[in-house]
């Protein structure tokens, strides 16, 4: 069965056929780093994790970008809250989010370019588009002309026309069209800057993902992902900018994951009801997260609720207790069945049905139907009084399979030994003492990534395994 995906620009799902056999070039839009990321920017980064990881499954060499918007009006004014430069303010960020990544058991991306290593770059960018009439200056200011790109609402399949410019969207009197988008913002005073042929300024947000972009994955990529929230106008002025200069498609698939909501109602500052990633991975273990946002497909809505993380909690001890009561009979097995066809056959289905659904739009969702279809046969082989190590082995290499791709399944071998806890204990309470905060919490989120609880008690720091 060959890899289907659904094409947000065309509307339908479409054979997957790379550019370049073999390998595949994807791109997709990171966080502006000015505080830390939350449920919502979780979904996105878990799941193009398993798209890569599924692609390299296919034994496709996957070179993988996600980039950082490190200068930007709210990092600026974040930094200005803080008494902090921007700089700073963005590397604080860029770090929390790594770190949260590596929490929550996704890949490194291959590179993590970020907007102030590229601005030579995107000034020749910008400086193409208003050689080539597509873009036009005004008083240190540059926008594009949306005119001069025919296609433009193509990705979004937006009506322009119903746009209601000076109710919903602010009209800007610099511009010849309220529909032109900024490229260029003229610094204000005190504000961090970039000489330019326009005057000291600082890239608008589009224009940094089209240049980082080609780049680093050429004039036209296989894959470009992101949110749901992103198509218009973000990943749409993309397309107008890049499609002008390049004169080649700027992606050849597009993928978007939906809206998580918050206990069915949409997440919002204003509502203040987002959930933040450093939080959740304090109350739920990495693999809980992921199981809750896989579990649903990708382009589907997401309701976080106290009640669905639980029941994923579940779900997943489910899974773990088959795999640990499989892993036990593996060491300690002594009888030896008959091989029996019959049961390898049937792991062999299910094994393939994961893999046609996981080809069917990276259906996460019914691909984990199939983890417990595979729990339910090995469950049943288990009861048996003798049991055949080879058939044993298989259901063993298959839930591995599965989970190289999902990441839903601890894995044991990476568990902190008995001293290895002591010491970082140890390591915490000399922390503590010498006021080294950010240590003592740095290791207090690592243990309870590990599932140890820390108990305060008259004879010490005592510590258990949840």
């Amino acid at each position: 069965m060959a890899l289907k995906v659904f094409n947000t620009l065309t509307r339908k799902k479409e054979d997957f056929k790379p550019i370049e056999s073999g390998k595949v070039k994807m791109y997709v839009c990171g966080p502006t780093v000015y505080g830390y990321i939350h449920i919502g920017n979780a979904r996105p980064l878990i799941f193009f994790d398993v798209v890569r990881k599924y692609l390299e499954a296919l034994n496709y060499e996957v070179e993988y970008i996600i980039n950082f918007t490190d200068v930007d009006d709210k990092i600026i004014k974040k930094a200005n809250e803080m008494n902090r430069t921007v700089t700073e303010v963005a590397d604080q960020f860029i770090e929390a989010y790594l770190d949260d990544s590596k929490h929550l058991l996704v890949k490194p991306a291959t590179i993590y370019p970020r907007v102030t290593e590229n601005m030579k770059e995107i000034i020749e960018f910008i400086t193409k588009l208003v050689d080539g009439g597509y873009a036009y200056a005004n008083d240190g200011d540059v926008f594009y002309r949306t005119g001069e790109f025919k296609d433009y609402g193509k990705l979004s399949h937006q009506n322009l026309e119903e746009l209601q410019f000076g109710k919903r969207i602010e009209v800007d009197d610099r511009k010849e069209n309220p529909q032109d988008f900024v490229l260029w913002k003229k610094a204000k005073p005190g504000e961090v800057f970039w000489e330019s042929p326009w005057g000291d300024g600082r890239p608008g947000w589009h224009i940094e993902c089209s240049t980082m972009a080609k780049k680093y994955l050429g004039e036209t990529m296989d894959i470009h992902g992101g949110g749901q929230d992103l198509q218009f106008p973000h990943h749409e002025c993309e397309i107008a900018q890049s499609e002008v200069v390049n004169h080649t498609p700027l992606a050849n698939y597009w993928l978007h994951n939906g809206y998580v909501n918050i206990n069915n109602e949409k997440m919002s500052k204003s509502l203040g009801n987002g959930v933040n990633v450093k939080q959740l991975l304090k109350n739920y273990k990495a693999e809980v997260i992921r199981y809750f946002i896989l579990s649903t497909h990708y382009s589907n809505p997401l309701n976080f609720s106290g009640e669905v993380m639980e029941q994923a909690k579940q779900s997943l001890a489910r899974i773990q207790n088959c795999i640990s009561n499989l892993d036990y009979r593996l060491e300690n097995v002594s009888n030896h069945s008959e091989s029996q066809q019959d049961v390898e056959q049937k792991v062999a289905l299910i094994l393939e049905t994961f893999h046609k659904r996981m080809q069917d739009d990276f259906n996460t969702a019914d691909a984990i139907t199939s983890i417990f279809d595979l729990v339910t046969e090995t469950n049943q082989y288990l009861q048996n009084d003798k049991v055949d190590s080879n058939i044993l082995g298989k259901m063993k290499s298959v839930f591995q399979e599965m989970n190289t791709i999902l990441g839903l399944i601890k894995d044991e071998n990476n568990e902190l030994l008995d001293e290895e806890v002591e010491n970082l204990i140890q390591e915490r309470v000399n922390a503590r003492k010498n006021k080294n905060w950010a240590r003592a919490d740095e290791i207090r989120d690592e243990l309870q990534q590990q599932g140890i609880l820390l108990e305060d008690t008259p004879q010490g720091m005592r510590w258990k395994r949840k």
